[in-house]
């Protein structure tokens, strides 16, 4: 076997983007008719007259536009409403019931909507003189013809005829959303209208404590609080959830056990958070286990409280011990428990105030794992609010968090629920011993698009429970939550013992776990993630023979961060492998932006570098490039970019396939291969700067050949500094660090 390489010393090169997309573009499956235009007026008419009847609690108003499409960031509005500056306004974006087309909300001037009657209106004047059967692509694209109009006779700029034109060829209709009432006590998250939250309600009539005041859109109202917003306002709503959730249920078979085994003391172990219901001091394990009780002392407690988080933290810390046919070789781990739940009920508002302030106080620990999770289905159109928590923690903060991806209360309910839509966590669920799918996990996707659960692991079932340490001794259990504590050790090892970044560590899970097989269905993606994570830490940093796997993580600070100098070895001046790339990153996300939720996309690139300079990408990945942006033949649909390429999913895997055809790859005058990320934001440019991303890389030898020795001899000679994840030689340097020094 070989081990993984980690290459350093040879940072990335960071350039800007060289030019844009040239010019103004229309669908090209629309025409823009006269009817149409009309249409949209009278709809501004008709939005105006109601916000100005509308006793708003704000200055503005808020407006959806019904795209006839998903849409890139490129084809919103540039021309109506705020122009150019539309972007800005957005609030809210979510997908049609059939998710095929954009549902995007804007917060503008009322005298916004009175320009863009205004647009349209001129706009129709130049239709009915020179296009009365409407503008097509082919006459849009015609600059002879428009050469010919006099524009300034219809005081309309013909840049700004063209944007509206364009815009218009986007747009399928102009509605105010209206939310459906929610009768239970419920999490609350309104458009942006740019006041305070309390001074906001108080307009309503509303008084809000400011401990129900989660951030500056999400609220926690009681069902009073709601029938009014809902009876007054119910256009500010832009997402809202049922708080009082249940824990998902474990699905477990009991058989107590006495004299539970003892077990050695803690040493320089590493510590794995772990936020759960409460813990029992009274097990074996309890000197390995730093206990923190976060539940209000008022509310009773009973011994089947302490059941659920005893268990998560006794395979945390002794797993391997308890389940011999799962000693994944990471050996025992501390933990530091913080009790937030009682029973199988709890309020997701409370607990999500609770994270913040532990992951705060608690800096040190680096891997959390929450085996909590709501009984209710995720919503196609928006995060929850305690993933979206999540998430921001994970952007803001360099931790992890390893998330159950929740089982089934009943057979009706099949879609995954909160926290496991978190889109930056690792979120896993549950499989059998024959590594199939089992009978309580439910499916994502979230957002109809992101990829979770991002991995499965072994959660017990009829064919194989997990041992767990209970209040009363032994237990045999099943369920998502004993699944994803086997995820945290691993990533806790990869980050605490083996010294890798959190990008690093979850790359190479997610690399492991879809090795080289096809692409899965969406199906097969919707129940195990990218496969099966591995049972032994070997198997995830050490490599086939006939393997090369590297590492390398650095930060984008602008558009293209780029390094051409992986001096892959070549055979007769050709490249012998198939390869494959897996890339993790963590975006800050915007929940009020709802489908549109991650603000940064990273685009992994890789391959042979051609004469012209370019990659010869692995996948042919056409997105991003500098000189073809507004070429037919290289240009990308958003929706195929979506599905194709995974553009916005924080994790990327681009991979050739195996194959007994696979052939030698050409060499070019450069003998290195290349990797560029491109940066891309939908909001702030500012967003993309400073994150960090993290690339694990496996080149295959198609003759099975062992050409790892050369490799490193080549990065040696290419300035790169070549670290093998050694596991007995990290852990020796675990040990050093670890040391307690005594001065005499």
């Amino acid at each position: 076997m070989n081990h993984v390489l980690e290459l350093k010393g040879k940072r990335f090169v960071q350039a800007s983007k060289q030019g844009s997309r040239n010019g103004i573009s229309m669908n090209s499956k629309k025409v823009v008719t006269i009817e149409q235009l009309l249409r949209l007026i009278d709809k501004l008419y008709q939005i105006k007259e109601f916000w100005q009847h509308e006793k708003r609690p704000f200055q503005g108003v808020l407006i959806s536009v019904n795209y006839n499409k998903i849409v890139a960031k490129s084809n919103r509005i540039a021309g109506l409403l705020k122009g150019k500056d539309s972007n800005f306004a957005i609030v809210g974006a979510k997908f049609n019931t059939e998710k095929s087309k954009h549902i995007i909300t804007y917060f503008v001037d009322i005298s916004d909507l009175d320009n863009s009657i205004n647009l349209l209106s001129k706009s129709c004047e130049v239709l009915k003189a020179k296009f009365k059967d409407g503008i097509t692509q082919s006459i849009f694209k015609n600059d002879e013809l428009f050469k010919t109009i006099k524009f300034e006779k219809f005081g309309l700029p013909k840049t700004t005829f063209k944007q509206v034109i364009a815009d218009v060829s986007y747009i399928d209709d102009f509605e105010v959303e209206m939310a459906v009432p929610q009768l239970k006590q419920s999490i609350i998250t309104l458009f942006d209208t740019g006041m305070d939250t309390k001074s906001l309600f108080k307009n309503i009539g509303i008084d809000i404590l400011s401990s129900r005041i989660l951030d500056k859109q999400t609220v926690f109202l009681d069902e009073n609080q709601l029938k009014l917003l809902f009876e007054k306002a119910p256009y500010l709503v832009s997402m809202a959830t049922v708080d009082l959730a249940e824990l998902s249920p474990e699905d477990f078979i009991q058989e107590y056990q006495k004299n539970m085994i003892t077990i050695p003391s803690p040493g320089i172990e590493p510590t794995i958070g772990v936020i759960d219901t409460l813990f029992d001091k009274n097990v074996y394990f309890s000197e390995w286990v730093d206990y923190h009780d976060m539940v209000d002392n008022s509310i009773p407690k009973n011994q089947n409280d302490y059941r659920h988080g005893t268990a998560v933290s006794s395979i945390i810390v002794d797993g391997a011990r308890l389940n011999p046919w799962l000693n994944d070789g990471c050996g025992r781990f501390r933990v530091r428990h913080f009790g937030v739940a009682v029973g199988s009920q709890f309020s997701s508002f409370t607990i999500v105030k609770q994270i913040k302030s532990i992951i705060a106080n608690n800096s040190d620990i680096k891997v959390w794992n929450i085996s909590l999770g709501s009984n209710q289905e995720i919503n196609d159109n928006f995060i929850s609010a305690e993933a979206a928590t999540l998430d921001q923690i994970q952007y803001e903060n360099d931790v992890i968090f390893v998330v159950a991806g929740t089982n089934k209360p009943n057979e009706n309910i099949v879609k995954i629920g909160s926290p496991a839509d978190s889109i930056n966590s690792m979120v896993v669920n549950a499989v059998t011993k024959s590594g199939l799918s089992t009978k309580y996990a439910r499916k994502g996707l979230a957002l109809s698009f992101f990829a979770k659960p991002d991995v499965s692991y072994y959660g017990g079932s009829e064919e194989q429970y997990i041992q767990v340490c209970e209040p009363l001794g032994a237990a045999y259990v099943a369920g998502t939550s004993f699944a994803a504590p086997w995820i945290a050790r691993k990533l806790s090892y990869l980050i605490d013992v083996l010294g890798l970044s959190r990008e690093v560590a979850k790359a190479l899970i997610i690399d492991a776990a879809r090795s080289w097989n096809e692409s899965p269905t969406p199906e097969e993606v919707a129940l195990y993630g990218h496969g099966v994570v591995p049972i032994r830490i070997e198997d995830i940093v050490q490599t086939p023979d006939d393997e090369i796997k590297f590492l390398v993580s650095d930060v984008s600070e602008k558009w293209n961060t780029y390094n051409y100098s992986f001096p892959v070895p070549l055979k007769d001046d050709k490249y012998p492998y198939v390869a494959r790339a897996t890339m993790c990153y963590f975006p800050i996300c915007d929940r009020t932006q709802g489908v549109d939720y991650t603000n940064t996309e990273l685009n992994l690139h890789f391959g042979r570098i051609k004469d012209d300079g370019k990659l010869n990408e692995i996948n042919n990945d056409k997105q991003n490039q500098d000189d073809t942006l507004n070429t037919e033949k290289s240009y990308l649909l958003e929706g195929d970019a979506r599905d194709k390429f995974r553009k916005w999913d924080n994790v990327k895997y681009v991979s050739e396939v195996p194959k007994g055809t696979n052939k030698s790859k050409r060499s070019y005058k450069n003998k290195n291969w290349g990797m560029e990320i491109k940066t891309n934001n939908r909001l702030d440019p500012k967003d993309g700067v400073g994150i960090r991303f993290g690339v694990v890389v496996t080149l295959k030898e198609i003759h099975g050949v062992n050409r790892i020795d050369e490799f490193i001899k080549n990065c040696n000679l290419s300035g790169w500094l070549v670290n093998t994840v050694d596991i007995k030689t990290r852990i020796d340097i675990h040990e050093k660090l670890n040391e307690e020094i005594e001065f005499q």
